[in-house]
This record gives structure tokens, sequence and C-alpha cells, in this order.
């Protein structure tokens, strides 16, 4: 199919992808696989930490820009997540059985489609011969852009046993799964590094020696040197670990754990966990650049809570739609951008006093969100099957 980009906005798409899997124990699987699904249409830096990169060249403050529809990206896609290199490289990670990530240019035009399949024993896992595949989630990328990292829900061959699910514990007995490396330059897998069951969000730390993937189903967090792929540490942390972000030291983590009403604090010298409380269904995780606020989205209330570091508390919350999943943070610190699931819209969202400044509508069930810290789009995945592309101005 071809690529499509409209200057107005749309209806919602009519494909039957069913609700996003495992970001709610409730949840149901995303959609069946079809026949033929191996390639998506043709053509036509959100900092891994969760930080926003350097501000980017459009005029004036976020707070007092309005989103604009630039377009819209369809094709065989089922887009999980999207995410901005910053340096003009956009990746969407199509969920389950689409198998597949898709690369686009800033205009929204695609540059490769990348099979999930690999050779797990070409990169040093012998016992596993033959062909695999995976099940892109989501992306990070590394502080200098030469590579991403992108979390595979579950791998699917021969020595692969079921596929994750979304009501597990660490005693259901599903395999480790694998994070793939690619090579930005070439958009090629360059390395494989095995982690825990089921992994959902991977980040790196910003002085880009860790590799960090949260482990739904393991209940923990695979902490993994960059250098040579090598998982260092599992860290417990209690059900459902999702969002993940790395203080500028990079000495610290925190982790929001879903199944709970707790974001997980982890000191990365010494592994140890400490708590704080912020509500319940804690899911995605985004900082400012001093590493002092911290926004999550906690998905089972509707709201989306600022978090002071210095003292662990809660400051505020604020409502934005049904289902709040994913958020983005602009350049300049000022605006939240958050997909809300189940209403189908994005709200953009004053970080100064958590005033929702604007909602805008979207194509059925948006799940993944990013921005682009080189123009100041905010990219929407919805994963009924499209990209869209909002123009912050």
């Amino acid at each position: 199919m071809p690529l499509v980009l409209l200057p107005v906005m749309l209806s919602a798409c009519s494909t039957s992808s069913k609700p996003d899997a495992k970001e709610q124990p409730t949840a149901s699987r995303g959609p069946a696989n079809p026949a033929g699904t191996a390639n998506p249409g043709t053509a036509g830096p959100s900092a891994s930490s969760g930080a926003p990169a350097a501000a980017p060249e459009v005029a004036g403050p976020s707070a007092r820009r309005r989103l604009k529809l630039a377009g819209v990206v369809s094709g065989h896609i089922t887009p999980k997540s999207v995410v901005a290199s910053g340096r003009g490289l956009i990746l969407a990670q199509n969920m389950m059985y689409t198998h597949t990530v898709t690369a686009y240019n800033r205009a929204g035009v695609l540059v490769k489609t990348i099979p999930d399949t690999v050779r797990l024993s070409d990169f040093g896992f012998g016992k596993y011969p033959g062909t695999d595949q995976g099940a892109p989630v989501e992306a990070a990328f590394a502080p200098d852009g030469r590579h991403a990292y992108i979390s595979n829900y579950s791998m699917y061959g021969p020595r692969f046993g079921r596929e994750g699910t979304d009501s597990c514990t660490p005693s259901s007995g599903y395999n480790s799964s694998f994070l793939y490396r690619l090579d930005t330059a070439s958009l090629r897998i360059d390395q494989v590094l095995q982690v825990g069951a089921v992994p959902k969000y991977v980040a790196v730390s910003p002085d880009g020696r860790l590799v960090l993937a949260s482990n739904w189903c393991s209940y923990s967090l695979s902490v993994l040197d960059a250098a040579n792929g090598r998982q260092l540490r599992q860290v417990a942390l209690g059900p459902y670990p999702r969002g993940i972000v790395v203080q500028p030291d990079s000495r610290t983590a925190y982790v929001a754990v879903m199944g709970s009403t707790r974001l997980a604090r982890v000191d990365l010298r010494t592994y140890t966990v400490h708590y704080l409380p912020v509500g319940a269904g804690p899911r995605h995780l985004v900082r400012d650049r001093s590493g002092r606020w911290l926004y999550v989205t906690l998905n089972s209330e509707g709201r989306i809570a600022k978090v002071d570091l210095r003292s662990g508390r809660v400051v505020r919350k604020v409502a934005t739609g049904q289902a709040p999943r994913s958020m983005a943070i602009s350049a300049d610190g000022q605006s939240l951008y958050v997909v809300n699931y189940e209403s189908d819209t994005v709200s953009k969202v004053r970080t100064a006093d958590m005033h929702v400044l604007q909602t805008v509508s979207t194509r059925h069930h948006p799940i993944g969100i990013t921005y682009d810290s080189g123009t100041g789009d905010v990219w929407v995945a919805c994963y009924s099957g499209s990209l869209m592309r909002f123009r912050d101005i």
C-alpha cells in the first residue's frame, strides 16, 4: 500500500486489531496473524533515557504552541511504539504478528522495512540453530545515535515455547527473550542480547554504558553491559514492570511497576531497590533534562502524575483521558504529550502546573508517541494501523 500524507484529520481506522497486549493485566492480545503480513506499505531524538534532547529550531516556548496534524502514514503496519532519533530517523515497532520494524525519514517516507527474523546462533547463541522470529515492542536509541535497541515480546521458533500472555508470574515458565541492536547506518541487526521473559520497555543510560529492559513476566529489570551485550544483573521489582528512565548521572533508574501503585528506584551500582508510591497502574515515565521532575502515566486512574524527585512525592495529578499509555516531553521541558488509548486522543499538558492545554483526536487506539527534538514534531503510533505526525506550531 502507498504512503498517505493527509493535511486534515482522519476518522478512526477500520482495521480490527484488538487492544494492546500486556499493558494492563486484563488487556487482550494484539491482532490475529493475517496471511502475507511481511511487508508494510512502501514510500510515499527523543533521548533513550526519557529526557528531551537539545531544543529544536521552532518558534517560541512549546507551551504556547498548538498541535496540528501534518500527515498520516499507513500501509501494512501495526505500530505498538514509535521513537525518533533526533537525527532524522523514525522507527515504528510493529507489534506481534506483523514481525517488522519500519524506518522512516522525517517526511514519513518509508526508508526500510526490517524483518524481525534472526539466526540467533550467528550472535553467539548456539543452542538456537536455524532462524527465529521476534515480536517488536519498544525501541531506544543510544546517546550517540549509532544504534537502537529493540525489545521483543516473545520469540518464535522450534526451540521456544508458548508466547507470553497478559497475566503471568516468574513461575509461569515463559522463555527468556531478546533485544536486537540495530545499526542505524545500515539498518541491520548487528547484535542480540538475552534478557528476561516478555521484555517491554528498553532504555540506554545517558553515558551509553548500560542497556536496561523491563521484563513483564519475570517481574524484573535486566541491566546489560552495552559494550559486550552481557547481562550484569536481573533485578527483582514486582508485577509487570514497564516504563524506565535513567537519571542524568547514569547512576539511578526509575521503573514503573504497572501491576502496583509504585515506582521502583534502582541504584545501578549496588542494585538496591526502593519504592515510591505514585498511583494505580503506573506505565510510562519521562523526566525533565535536569532530573528533578518525573512524569508518570497512571493507566488505571486515567491521570498523569508529576513527581518531585528531591522529595520523592507526587506534587500534582491531572486527568487526560481513558487509559493514558505512552508519553513524550518537549525539548524545552514545558510540555507533555500523552496518548489516551481508550479515548482515541492525544493530550498536551503544561508541565509547570499540569494544565491540559489541548486535546486532539487520533485514529483508533493511540498507543505510542515520540517527540522529534530536531523538528519539534510529535509522532503518534495508532495500534489499529497508522502513524500520525503532528506539528507543534
